[in-house]
């Protein structure tokens, strides 16, 4: 069955395109006919629509065009209506009144399809090989861009520059004079003539950015100034960019010149707050730049179908970093063989790809920990004087089908059913942002949980922070908004963003940083502590939840590895239909967890155990697990991901020098410089000979 959501909106759909329907039938009886009070309301609700529906049903106007009903067809088809209208009213003289309307008209559309033309060729001059961020791109000559009516919203454009047309026209309708009609039409001639000259002065040589040979030395150039010599690279959908979100403040702190690169060119907006250089290079012809940069090592959050282009580069060194540890098979994917090393959190991984034989070597696996987890709190104690408090935080369902990735679709309810039913409980709900993306149970059930909390809370009562915290989170969200958020104007395209989001200013990280801090403890404090919350915004993150929650329940995923990191009480939800041993035998994960069935009758004995820690008999396994899967303490994990890329990059170094040695002594591949020595030495050569011939 489809969603609740689904079926009103295809109903909306469905209404508007009968009243479009409607709308042209009622124009066009009421020009034949003619029925002149039904001709002109037809002819405005029409026109009306039109503009209505651009806003509110792009989607539905983006079906008519693909069968040739588009928004040019129907303006004209609707102005043909008028002109036929106007021939059957009485008053009207074809000859002498409608003919010049005619003409103005043909006019009209001239200039919008000049204005069109116009349009596409700005679009293409405004178009860079390239998108860069957090770099002065000023030399390219970036400059704002064009009007988006003008240059980009062809529909919209012709609606509202036709609306002082049908205006004009339905006076002349009613007045029988065709005075009204000229009026109108010369408005919206001038408007379109006008607008497209505005437009063209973005061809002008003042508007001019670099060409695509120009744009393409120029980034040589930046690259050789930078001289970048570690770097991550990702590519991925929409709703995957927090996997390299999760990696930018450890990118940020390595030793040397960090880089991003990017593939797709709306995910520049899609990294977070960074000061890293950001380049995303759509083409692999341009992205083979890379080869002749000091770019030595690039780390791989990802898996994608373009990593493989990447990977032609032999100069750099790729290492795998994945976006996050579990014992699912995702984690040991046999693609991680491609990459030069495979970096994992501690032995636990390593054990995990050698018992996967997937192909990677157990000397290509690096264990280097996970520095991003740094901001997670050690466990506290059992909460005093308040409502324990879970974070349910389950996974998505996965591309396989497999009924274990979740517990949302099979456990999930009666999981949120049992802490709701425990009055001493806070329970904090935070789904996978891409739950229901793949099974539509998933997404129906995701959303009766949230029905369900919401409930719950309509129940519940008590003592609320005072208007002071709810200011104080306002305040603190400004801040930090003005800090990570790009204000753009809504004409804005990728150039002018590139000039706006030059060279961050200095401190700007830590700064953003701090105000992160701040942001969450005033989002915390804004609530009840006895309220629950479900939270699928991006702020507040997964870490700060761990540090508010006292017990986690999750699924078989890196939330539960990183989460260890606390060694605070945590349960696994076993919806795979394996026995309890077996689950524990094939996801090592779980082995100091409390395994709760499908019916969740396990939620009661963890919470207990939580409020009273002598019930806890785990602890002292969570401890050793937390060493098995995440690595030693000492040295940091920061210190050893940071030795990782030092020790890869000298691997880049060390083929560099193979390489050069290797050329330098097969005949016919010597290396560049001795051409250059050689070149030069020739033209002193031929330099010497002229003298002497000349005396």
């Amino acid at each position: 069955m489809p969603s609740a959501g689904i079926v009103p909106r295809r109903a909306v759909q469905l209404t508007a395109l009968i009243a479009m329907m409607v709308a042209f039938t009622a124009q066009l009886v009421g020009a034949l006919l003619p029925v002149i009070p039904l001709f002109i309301a037809a002819s405005v609700v029409n026109l009306g629509l039109d503009l209505v529906l651009q806003h509110k049903q792009p989607g539905l106007l983006a079906v008519l065009g693909r069968i040739r009903f588009d928004v040019t067809v129907r303006q004209l088809l609707r102005d043909m209506l008028i002109l036929v209208g106007l021939l059957h009213i009485d008053g009207i003289n074809p000859l002498e009144e409608q003919a010049p309307l005619t003409i103005t008209l043909l006019l009209f559309y001239g200039t919008h399809f000049v204005c069109q033309a116009v349009a596409v060729l700005v679009r293409r001059t405004r178009s860079l090989p390239f998108v860069t961020r957090n770099i002065d791109a000023s030399a390219l000559g970036l400059c704002d861009a064009p009007p988006r009516i003008l240059s980009r919203q062809t529909g919209r454009r012709l609606l509202r520059f036709s609306v002082p047309t049908t205006a004009g026209m339905m006076l002349t309708a009613i007045t029988t004079d065709a005075y009204w009609g000229g009026i109108g039409l010369s408005v919206s001639l001038a408007l379109s003539a006008g607008g497209t000259l505005y437009l063209g002065t973005w061809l002008l040589p003042n508007k001019q950015v670099a060409n695509e040979k120009q744009a393409l030395e120029w980034l040589d150039t930046w690259l050789a100034e930078y001289r970048p010599t570690v770097g991550m690279y990702f590519s991925g959908g929409a709703s995957s960019a927090y996997q390299a979100n999760m990696w930018l403040s450890t990118l940020a702190a390595l030793d040397g010149n960090p880089i991003i690169v990017l593939r797709e060119r709306f995910m520049v907006q899609k990294i977070e707050a960074t000061d890293v250089p950001i380049v995303c290079i759509p083409k692999v012809a341009n992205l083979m730049r890379l080869e002749h940069s000091t770019l030595k090592v690039l780390l791989h959050p990802a898996n994608s179908g373009k990593t493989s282009q990447i990977l032609r580069i032999p100069s750099i060194k790729h290492a795998f970093t994945n976006h996050g540890e579990s014992d699912k098979l995702s984690s040991c994917n046999p693609y991680a063989k491609a990459y030069d090393e495979v970096w994992v959190a501690g032995p636990a991984a390593r054990d995990r790809y050698q018992l996967a034989d997937i192909g990677v070597e157990d000397k290509d696996v690096v264990e280097v920990g996970r520095p991003q987890l740094a901001p997670i709190q050690p466990y506290a104690g059992a909460p005093a004087g308040r409502p324990a408090t879970v974070l349910y935080a389950p996974t998505w369902e996965g591309w396989d089908g497999n009924p274990g990735n979740t517990s949302v679709i099979l456990a999930g309810e009666n999981i949120v059913r049992e802490l709701l039913a425990d009055e001493n409980v806070r329970l904090l709900y935070k789904p996978h942002p891409m739950t229901g993306s793949v099974d539509p149970r998933a997404g129906a059930a995701n959303s009766r949980i949230q029905a369900m909390i919401a409930e719950a809370n309509a129940g519940r009562s008590g003592a609320r922070p005072g208007a002071e915290a709810a200011a104080e989170l306002a305040r603190r969200t400004e801040e930090l908004d003005a800090l990570t958020t790009s204000a753009f104007r809504k004409s804005a395209d990728e150039l002018e963003r590139m000039r706006l989001q030059g060279t961050p200013q200095e401190g700007r990280a830590a700064a953003v940083d701090a105000a992160v801090t701040a942001w969450e403890a005033a989002y915390w404090n804004s609530f009840p502590q006895w309220e629950h919350r479900v939270i699928t915004t991006a702020r507040p993150g997964i870490f700060s939840c761990f540090n508010e929650a006292d017990v986690l329940i999750s699924d078989v995923s890196s939330v539960v590895s990183d989460y260890l990191t606390s060694e605070k009480p945590y349960a696994v939800a076993n919806t795979s239909g394996m026995s309890e041993d077996d689950f524990r035998a094939n996801f090592p994960t779980v082995r100091a967890a409390t395994i709760l069935t499908p019916d969740a009758s396990g939620v009661a004995g963890l919470v207990d155990a939580v409020r009273n820690p002598e019930k806890d008999t785990l602890a002292a396994e969570r401890a050793e697990l937390k060493e098995h899967l995440l690595g030693p303490s000492d040295p940091p994990s920061s210190v050893r991901f940071n030795l990782a890329a030092l020790a890869l990059g000298t691997k880049a170094d060390e083929r560099r020098i193979r390489m050069e040695s290797r050329l330098s002594g097969i005949p016919g591949q010597r290396s560049q410089n001795d051409v250059n020595d050689a070149g030069t030495a020739g033209h002193e050569t031929s330099g010497a000979s002229d003298t002497t011939a000349a005396v």
